[in-house]
């Protein structure tokens, strides 16, 4: 494929991703609701970017601490098939997890602090520090980094392109939960969450063993890619 092609195709592969990471509802996600209503727009998008550059951070941990290996990796469709593990065990505990808590009484965080909403500083430091202290959000990176990276061939400004792309995906969709930020609340019941984190969860197993199937039919995989787009198939 020529260089438009692939990177066409990097930006499209990360629109799922920005949905999945959008509607992954943790605390996050209902103190960004909270800050909406009760502090404006301006203050929950600025919350928001905290969140964002937190995920910066630990993309940037997860590239520089995988790089070497999977250049050394990047031709060998045995990765495939650990990417596509890795991602598979991920869905699946969280999964898993879902099911043991939903029991559990299930609290929405309300947004109690008493930084002021045109404190914006404070508030990007706190979006910041609640994504930086869960390391599941490195985990969750990591396991990005280690099933795409081999296939964009660990080509820094395809990996940059992509994860830019999912995190700019990622703030547009919540800049509409900010606008939509009470009808989401109310709407967002204990057993509507589960069900959102259940359908996140499948979604992502899905994913798994989609690419692990990619490891163990590599030729396959190659054939239907040319198919598909066949205009875009150009021999190196």
């Amino acid at each position: 494929m020529n260089t438009e092609h692939l990177i066409l195709q990097d930006i499209l592969t990360a629109i799922p991703w920005g949905l999945l990471l959008a509607f992954s509802i943790g605390p996050g996600f209902f103190v960004l609701l909270e800050t909406s209503i009760t502090k404006g727009f301006r203050a929950a998008f600025t919350f928001d970017l905290g969140i964002v550059f937190g995920d910066i951070i630990f993309i940037l941990i997860a590239y520089l601490s995988t790089n070497q290996l999977l250049e050394q990796l990047k031709d060998n469709p045995t990765l495939f098939v650990i990417g596509g593990i890795i991602m598979l065990a991920y869905g699946l505990i969280s999964f898993i997890m879902l099911k043991r808590n939903f029991q559990k009484k299930q609290e929405i965080e309300q947004d109690d602090d008493n930084i002021p909403k045109k404190n914006y500083f404070a508030l990007f430091f706190k979006g910041f520090l609640l994504n930086f202290i869960n390391i599941g959000v490195l985990g969750f990176w990591m396991m990005i980094i280690i099933t795409y990276g081999p296939q964009m061939e660990m080509n820094t400004s395809r990996i940059s392109i992509f994860f830019a792309a999912i995190l700019f995906f990622y703030l547009a969709f919540d800049v509409a939960k900010i606008l939509l930020a009470k009808q989401l609340k109310h709407r967002l019941t204990p057993i509507n969450i589960y069900k959102i984190k259940r359908v996140i969860s499948v979604v992502i197993l899905i994913f798994g063993l989609f690419f692990i199937l990619q490891g163990f039919f590599p030729k396959e995989k190659e054939m239907i890619t040319n198919k598909l787009l066949p205009d875009t198939a150009v021999s190196e």
